[in-house]
């Protein structure tokens, strides 16, 4: 790394501490060409996730796409901001975790559904719609029955 304003490939490190919740460092460095201090930040580079649509199209894996579908998904309903960022940030993990740099579309509707059946029924029914493309009435209302016979069991 070059120092930013003389360009001096050389420094010495003042000062290290974590931060973003420990997953950088940051760190404080003095040029010895120039001996002026500037802050570096080093964190890791993680993979890439790509989603694989139902098209065969590919697309990169965004965390703001998948909370937008889930805050619409909870517009209006008694669910905590704080609950759905963490939910989106448990199926990241948990995809990347998997190992696969490339993950059907359909697997990480599945896993929204999954979490927002936990949280709010009328969420979930609003997702199912959109994810399972409802096309009359009729198929809708199936659905809504289905839900109504797991609650009472």
């Amino acid at each position: 790394m070059n120092c930013p304003y003389c360009c001096h490939p050389e420094q010495k490190v003042l000062d290290s501490r974590p931060c973003r919740d420990g997953h950088a460092i940051r760190r404080r460095r003095e040029c010895d060409h120039c001996h002026r201090r500037f802050t570096t930040f080093e964190e890791i580079e993680r993979a890439r996730l790509f989603l694989v649509k139902r098209d065969g199209s590919r697309e990169e894996f965004s965390r703001e796409k998948l909370l937008s579908g889930m805050f619409l998904a909870c517009r209006k309903r008694p669910v905590p901001h704080a609950r759905i960022v963490d939910v989106s940030v448990m199926i990241e993990q948990e995809l990347l975790d998997e190992g696969d740099l490339e993950v059907p579309s359909a697997r990480v509707g599945k896993m929204v559904l999954n979490h927002l059946s936990e949280i709010d029924e009328v969420a979930y029914i609003r997702f199912a719609s959109v994810y399972e493309k409802f096309e009359t009435p009729a198929e809708f209302s199936r659905f809504v029955d289905v839900i109504r016979k797991k609650s009472n069991v």
